[in-house]
């Protein structure tokens, strides 16, 4: 079963959506979902900042690089969708407020270390020097480190989460998932093993499955985790939704890289041909590329069928992340 939404948090969000549901003008509904989102991401920039290290505490140097790389901005898409699966199955936003935190400590992460002249080598990350440039690589290094330590730090001893050790357990079992060679850690070493080198489209998406979706597909299947009476009927029609965002969300990233403005992505464009990466968009050209995308969020918005209004903050973020231009 799902439970309904509660808190003070909820009642407000609940009202947003509410306001949503209501407004026939796509338009309106898009602005709405955007004060949404920027109330999700706000939250975050709050939430992170009081999990991380004082950046007093010795050692400062590698404390103030973490605040550096974690608060530096972004879109905060991970969170949002854990923040959405929770309202979508009936769970307060503080409740699941740690399981955004620790998904996005480990996306920070992996950013922080694609970005190192070992692997991408990238000068700009969200419009600012990348973490080594700012500081140094060895800095860079231990950013990442501690920052997927802290993540599961933050599953295992957060008082907000719920107290059961069975759902711990389940959410860091998720996290690990996602973030090690079967997932994001894998997905880095198949990408990095590939440049210039010819793939098929099947080989592409299996990379890109792991290298991002497994670690988006986590942020779901986390946030529907911490709701111990979730029906399996429900949790495994929020995993049919996800797994064609995921790869959905990376396919409009590789366009992005060929279509997109620099100033306005905060990096650089075009890296991807640069460093012969296969992506969709190489494979497989731009207009099929596109296609496919759409396909996918099709596929994607008929996994949500079964839960009605309840998913209007998912359809909303799925239609965002497809439709972004950074």
């Amino acid at each position: 079963m799902m439970s309904s939404h509660g808190g003070p948090a909820g009642a407000q969000v609940n009202g947003v959506l509410a306001a949503v549901r209501a407004m026939p003008d796509e338009s309106a509904q898009r602005e709405a979902f955007a004060a949404l989102l920027k109330s999700w991401q706000a939250r975050m920039e709050l939430a992170l900042a009081a999990r991380l290290p004082d950046p007093d505490a010795v050692p400062t140097r590698l404390h103030q690089a973490m605040r550096y790389s974690v608060l530096g901005g972004g879109k905060r898409i991970r969170p949002a969708l854990v923040f959405a699966t929770a309202r979508t199955v009936g769970v307060a936003d503080e409740e699941v407020e740690p399981v955004a935190c620790a998904v996005e400590f480990v996306h920070v992460y992996s950013l922080v270390h694609d970005d190192l002249p070992s692997m991408d080598d990238d000068d700009l990350r969200r419009g600012r020097p990348t973490c080594h440039k700012a500081y140094d690589e060895a800095t860079a290094v231990l950013v990442g480190d501690a920052l997927q330590s802290l993540a599961f730090h933050v599953l295992a001893r957060d008082p907000a989460l719920p107290a059961s050790p069975a759902i711990r357990l389940r959410l860091i079992k998720l996290l690990e998932e996602a973030s090690g060679t079967f997932g994001m850690a894998g997905g880095q070493a198949i990408d990095l093993a590939a440049q210039g080198k010819q793939l098929d489209i099947a080989q592409v998406e299996e990379m890109h499955a792991r290298k991002t979706g497994a670690l988006i597909r986590a942020s779901v299947l986390m946030a529907a985790s911490c709701l111990p009476t979730l029906e399996s009927r429900w949790y495994d029609a929020l995993a049919a939704f996800v797994s064609p965002i995921g790869l959905a969300f990376q396919i409009q990233d590789d366009l992005l890289d060929v279509l997109g403005d620099a100033a306005t992505l905060g990096k650089a464009t075009g890296a991807d041909g640069q460093r012969g990466k296969p992506t969709h968009p190489a494979v497989i050209g731009v207009e099929a590329s596109q296609q496919r995308v759409r396909l996918l969020h099709a596929q994607a918005l008929e996994a949500l069928e079964p839960f009605g209004a309840r998913a209007t903050p998912l359809r909303a973020l799925a239609a965002w992340l497809l439709a972004r231009s950074y």
